[in-house]
């Protein structure tokens, strides 16, 4: 029997270096993991920090994949593509070269140690849901509702999508 093909959304962002070329870079880096394809990516958003507003803005972006890697494994290709990219981890909130992580898996709900589906705040951030619904305006987060009619819950964080920059 040959592994399922399962629709993936991975979320990224960077506020270190060039983040333009860390995100292009690192949807490259995704697109081009085994048994992995990339299906969509959506426009890059400049957004406010979380935490520390005395940092630089963020640029994110989301990509859709399709893939027959495992939940468990694809967080740890992604956990390298950040070490391979420069990101050293100093605390919650805190500015980083890249960070992506792994929203929603298929239909699938984990919560063990190492990894929460779907993304356990992703439904709170704007900077993740303006790109999601870009690029799958009726997309369901599994348990807790349409992606789109949780935006209008959230307020003050500056979401700007720039202009001509999708991969």
């Amino acid at each position: 029997m040959s592994p399922v093909c399962v629709d993936v959304y991975i979320g990224l962002g960077s506020n270190v270096g060039d983040s333009q070329i860390e995100l292009a870079t690192a949807i490259k880096m995704i697109s081009e993991l085994e048994n992995c394809s990339l299906i969509k990516s959506s426009s890059f958003y400049e957004t406010s920090p979380e935490g520390d507003k005395k940092q630089r803005n963020y640029l994110n972006a989301v990509v859709k994949i399709k893939t027959t890697i495992g939940p468990d494994a694809l967080l740890a290709e992604l956990l390298l593509i950040e070490t391979q990219r420069g990101r050293i981890r100093q605390g919650k909130n805190k500015p980083r070269v890249l960070d992506l992580d792994l929203l929603l898996y298929g239909n699938l709900s984990i919560a063990n140690s190492g990894l929460t589906i779907p993304h356990p705040r992703m439904h709170l951030r704007a900077f993740v849901l303006e790109p999601l619904i870009e690029i799958d305006f009726d997309l369901k987060i599994n348990g807790i509702g349409l992606a789109r009619c949780l935006l209008s819950d959230i307020s003050g964080t500056l979401v700007k999508k720039l202009d001509g920059k999708r991969i």
